[in-house]
Parts: structure tokens; C-alpha cells; sequence
């Protein structure tokens, strides 16, 4: 399998709470509560190590509470390349209520200096220089923390691109836009975050595949589009694909999209075909949304949620984003 590098810029130790509904200004009783190491990066990391791929991960944690990221990536079994920095990781808490509705609180994260970036460009310098350290693939998922602009983000995907590297980034608002505009291999916007960067709105079918084919024609060869039950639009030198999910009953929509952007990344770099990859990626998609956490390929009924999941060909694309 692959040697794939996640960076998570801003990780943060997840507290996620489960209750029958929340009721403002009253006291709730939690039905159940985790405190796990996450971070977007880190979901990309948990689901391609499940696929078989060999993970590095990294990125900025704070020295005083990295304890529950050390136990994470010891149990996962990836290489830990995080710089620490002085301070704690943020908490995000993510409240989950029974009828689906999933109301996140997030903090803004440890302020990252330009000592602290310049250590993590050395430090990719390094890897990238040795044969048997370079990945095949960087991810580079989330927020950026307090410190890092958009324009750092955009100089990074510059000089990964500049390696050689596939760079796949899932990010939002002036931090997409300034991705994109730096021309990663893949990009993975929900429809809204899709709608922010078209400025305008996409509220059907077809006004996605437009700025698709729009993010296509810019030069983002994977482009990859998450629009809840409505489906996921991918359009690549493979040509436009759509793919529905099956209908599950949903507890937390979490990490629905780390998965869809590993399980893709997965089938690209194994070579399989278009309709099994995004067969796979949506459906690995979908079983995460029946727990808190990723997606697992090891669930029993995996087998038939691929089955459920319909795949269809819109067309072929050309090189200027139009239908061929």
C-alpha cells in the first residue's frame, strides 16, 4: 500500500456528548461522552490506516495535553511527526442530539508563531529529501490555527505541488479559496463550502456539477463534492460521477467527510476503477454517520452498503471543464 502524510495545522481533543435534546439555559443528562484525539487530519489518518496504508501524521499540538494524541497514535500504529508547540490543543465539544442535529463548539486553537511554521516546512524539507521517508501522498485537513494565514496555507500546497507531491486538501472558507487558487491535486468542499467559493447558491444537482467542472477547468484534477443525502459529485480526468448513499438512520455526521476524502484517496492510489472507488468512498461514508467516528470497513454489513450505493456516470470531461 501507500505511504500517505496527514497535516492537521489545528487538531483538537474532541468531546463528544450524546443526549436525547438539548435544552438551553437547563441542565442535561448525557446518555454518552468521548474525549478522543481528533482533528481532521487525524480522522484521514484512522481510516487510511484501516485500508492498509502507511500513516505519518502531523502537524502543531500543544506539549501540555498531548497525552491522548501519544495513546491515539500508538494504538493506530502511525508515525508520529507532530511539532510541539508551548501550550494546550484546543477541546471542541460536539453535542449529538438523538434526532440527529449535532451542535459543535470549537475553540480557536494554539497560536502558531512563525518560529514554530518555519520548523514544520524544515521538517517537510527533510522528509521530502529522503527515499524512504516521502510519502506518496500529503493530506492536508481542517482549520487553520491562530497564526497560520490562508496565504501560508496556499505557499504550502506551492511547495509540496513544487516536490513533486499529490496534495489533497479539505479546508473552508478564505482558506479554500486560497488552496485552490494554488492548484492541489484534490479538493473536497460540502456543497455549501462549494457555494461559498462559486459565490453564488447550489441548490441542486446539476449548479454543482457546474462548479465542479468549474474547479476542474482551474486545474484541480480531483474535484470532490459531499452534499449530505443529496450525494457526492467527483469529477476527474475519469470523467463526472455521481454517487447516492444508502439511507441510514443518522447519530453524527462527524467525520463523514474525513472518510469520503480517505476512502477516495485510497482507490485513486490503489488503481481501482472510478465506479469502485466512489462506490467505496460513499459508502464508507455513509456507515460513519450510524456512530460517532469514522467510517469502518470492517463492518459486517460493509458488503451490502456497497451494494446499496449507486453509483452512475454523468459524462466525460475535457480539459476545459465542459462535458466532452
Amino acid at each position: 500500500m501507500a505511504r500517505v502524510l496527514t497535516l492537521t495545522l489545528n487538531p483538537a481533543l474532541d468531546l463528544s456528548i450524546g443526549l436525547e435534546r438539548l435544552a438551553l439555559g437547563k441542565v442535561n443528562r448525557t446518555r454518552e461522552t468521548h474525549l478522543d484525539a481528533a482533528g481532521k487530519g487525524v480522522n484521514v489518518a484512522r481510516v487510511l490506516v484501516a485500508l492498509g496504508h502507511d500513516v505519518t501524521v502531523s502537524g502543531f499540538l500543544g506539549a501540555d495535553n498531548d497525552g491522548p494524541f501519544l495513546r491515539a497514535f500508538e494504538a493506530l500504529g502511525v508515525e508520529d511527526a507532530f511539532l510541539r508547540v508551548p501550550g494546550e490543543t484546543r477541546i471542541n465539544a460536539k453535542l449529538a442530539e438523538a434526532d440527529g442535529r449535532v451542535t459543535d463548539i470549537n475553540g480557536p486553537g494554539t497560536t502558531i508563531d512563525e518560529t514554530a511554521w518555519q520548523r514544520l516546512l524544515d521538517g517537510l524539507d527533510t522528509r521530502l529529501a529522503d527515499p524512504r521517508r516521502r510519502p506518496d501522498a500529503v493530506v492536508i485537513a481542517g482549520s487553520l490555527p491562530p497564526g497560520v494565514t490562508a496565504e501560508n496555507l496556499a505557499s504550502l500546497v506551492t511547495r509540496l505541488r513544487g516536490a513533486g507531491l499529490a496534495v489533497w486538501v479539505d479546508t473552508s472558507g478564505e482558506a479554500l479559496t486560497a488552496a485552490i487558487a494554488a492548484r492541489p491535486t484534490a479538493v473536497k468542499p460540502n456543497e455549501h463550502e462549494l457555494a461559498a467559493w462559486a459565490g453564488r447558491r447550489l441548490e441542486s444537482v446539476e449548479a454543482r456539477l457546474s462548479a465542479a467542472l468549474r474547479l476542474y477547468a482551474e486545474g484541480i484534477e480531483e474535484a470532490l463534492i459531499s452534499a449530505g443525502d443529496q450525494g457526492v459529485l467527483w469529477v476527474s480526468r475519469r470523467g463526472a460521477w455521481q454517487a447516492m448513499p444508502p439511507r441510514l438512520a443518522v447519530v453524527s455526521t462527524v467525520g463523514a467527510g474525513d472518510t469520503l476524502v480517505a476512502a477516495l484517496l485510497h482507490g485513486v492510489l490503489s488503481g481501482h476503477t472510478a465506479e469502485q472507488t466512489l462506490r467505496l468512498a460513499t459508502a464508507l461514508s455513509a456507515e460513519s454517520v450510524r456512530h460517532v467516528g469514522v467510517g469502518d470497513p470492517r463492518a459486517a454489513d460493509f458488503p451490502q452498503l456497497q451494494q446499496q450505493t449507486r453509483v452512475r456516470r454523468l459524462n466525460d470531461v475535457d480539459a476545459g471543464g465542459a462535458f466532452a
